[in-house]
């Protein structure tokens, strides 16, 4: 999920792109679902662009965020990130 006020949904798509092709998994399709209003962010418990639902759960989900429109962060193995990195999601699919 994502809105298009924040860039990091698109590295989050080409990094889960990447993961999906290193565990031999090319042919799963990515979705993605804007969220254009703070209705549909609390509707769908969007905490941030960009949200990354694997099998409809959120691995990289923090306690006692609250929905909205923000742009999210990751913590990477480099620092604070836009996205989850590739080996994070890695690690989420597997």
């Amino acid at each position: 999920m994502y809105f298009e006020g924040c860039p990091g949904w698109q590295n989050a798509e080409g990094n889960l792109q990447t993961a999906l092709d290193a565990l031999g998994l090319p042919d799963v399709p990515i979705t993605r679902r804007p969220v254009e209003t703070v209705e549909e962010a609390e509707q769908a418990g969007f905490i941030g662009s960009p949200t990354v639902l694997i099998d409809g759960r959120d691995p990289f989900t923090e306690p006692g965020r609250k929905p909205g429109l923000s742009c999210r962060l990751y913590r990477s193995e480099q620092g604070l990130a836009n996205a989850p990195s590739v080996e994070q999601l890695i690690a989420a699919l597997g």
